[in-house]
């Protein structure tokens, strides 16, 4: 079965962990590639390809300073990505509560056999 292409949208290419870290590192501001492939540790060449999928996605923008090109996060593409994340957190939410509360009612007994055993 083929592959699906990486190159539809910014979910299918932010599935790449390398990307993510290329992302992460873009966040921090404008970088040139070789500071990135210094910064990875990985070969130009593959560098420039995770850097080709996202500006296919427009998650990343580059413009030309000299004989330099500048890498920029977008970060516009990856707003579907945090909306569906989300819809998640109010379940997140709701359990961690949950586990707050169980947590309480445990230093509570705890704190009542402390006084019990006194």
């Amino acid at each position: 079965m083929a592959r699906a292409a990486t190159t539809t949208d910014a979910f299918n290419a932010v599935a790449e962990p390398r990307r993510r870290e290329i992302l992460d590192l873009l966040a921090g501001g404008e970088l040139p590639v070789n500071e990135l492939v210094e910064r990875l540790g990985l070969a130009q060449p593959l560098v420039s390809k995770h850097l080709r999928v996202l500006r296919e996605v427009g998650l990343v923008q580059v413009r030309e300073d000299g004989r330099r090109r500048l890498y920029r996060l977008d970060g516009r593409p990856l707003r579907p990505i945090y909306e569906w994340v989300r819809t998640y957190e109010q379940t997140w939410s709701r359990r961690l509560d949950l586990l707050d509360d169980v947590v309480a009612e445990l230093k509570e007994q705890e704190q009542k056999d402390v006084r019990d055993d006194e």
